[in-house]
């Protein structure tokens, strides 16, 4: 019943739509500040998993692509025309051309302590990956993807020098961002340390490390990736057990770090998973 009072009052606001400068006059952007996501996957699965969304924009005229907003459980949904639309989607660089703007109450941070209790919870040995200066946020979301669905436990970053949760993290991790905990340490080295004291060990990615597939990856695991420009840190990598590679077979000497991240993810699977 109470679906089918939301898909009535859903109906309604597309029925004011026409009227557009009564309806418009009526819902003015109150302002821009606050945490966006934009595009309908990333909605979507903010939707899914049960987000604290504050309000959904459509652009006027895209509103029957959009019925799943019907499912977001205390958000305010309007209808905006175009030009309020370009105006709030200024400044946004990922999915806005879907014709859709979520403003949520906050991109979560979680603690070390959160994810290891997720790992124990599952009953399974720690996964974690930790990003050594990561700071493109496309990179950083298609590690959150890969990540997820590599059944890491969680991410762990640095409170400096390292890409922030944003719009653009969301969409290129196609909202596993919202199911993938991060947490943020003020000093990776020493957060590598007090994880060795509970049972981790940790590979670091380096192009002058040991084959990845000889490698002993069937561990309770951290994986270290670096920025592509310096790669890990000195002191991070002095850190770690061992150091991986990936062979390489081309003219180039590299991958970047998020396609590196997730080979290794997945070299990490299988050794667990497919024996």
């Amino acid at each position: 019943m109470k679906n089918n009072s939301k898909r009535e009052e859903f109906n309604k606001v597309k029925k004011k739509a026409n009227n557009i400068s009564s309806f418009f006059n009526k819902n003015k952007i109150e302002n821009k500040d606050g945490n966006y996501i934009s595009g309908k996957n990333v909605i979507y699965e903010a939707i899914k998993s049960s987000q604290d969304i504050e309000k959904i924009y459509i652009c006027d005229g895209f509103q029957d692509n959009f019925e799943f907003v019907l499912e977001s459980k205390g958000s305010v949904t309007k209808i905006i025309s175009r030009e309020e639309f370009d105006d709030l989607s200024r400044g946004i660089l990922h999915g806005k051309e879907q014709k859709i703007i979520a403003k949520i109450k906050e991109f979560k941070y979680y603690l070390v302590d959160d994810i290891l209790k997720d790992a124990k919870d599952r009953n399974q040995k720690p996964f974690l990956i930790l990003l050594d200066e990561i700071t493109d946020p496309m990179n950083f979301g298609s590690i959150i993807r890969s990540a997820n669905l590599a059944g890491a436990h969680g991410i762990i970053i640095k409170e400096k020098n390292n890409c922030e949760l944003n719009n653009v993290v969301a969409g290129a991790s196609s909202g596993a961002i919202f199911y993938t905990k991060v947490a943020k340490v003020t000093n990776l080295s020493r957060a590598i340390g007090e994880l060795k004291d509970k049972g981790l060990w940790f590979a670091c990615a380096d192009m002058d490390g040991e084959n990845m597939y000889k490698a002993n990856l069937e561990l309770p695991l951290g994986l270290v990736i670096g920025s592509e420009g310096a790669g890990v840190s000195r002191l991070v990598k002095e850190k770690c057990d061992f150091v991986v590679s990936i062979p390489m077979y081309g003219n180039i000497d590299s991958l970047n770090a998020s396609v590196s991240a997730g080979i290794l993810m997945y070299e990490i699977v299988r050794r667990n998973n497919f024996k």
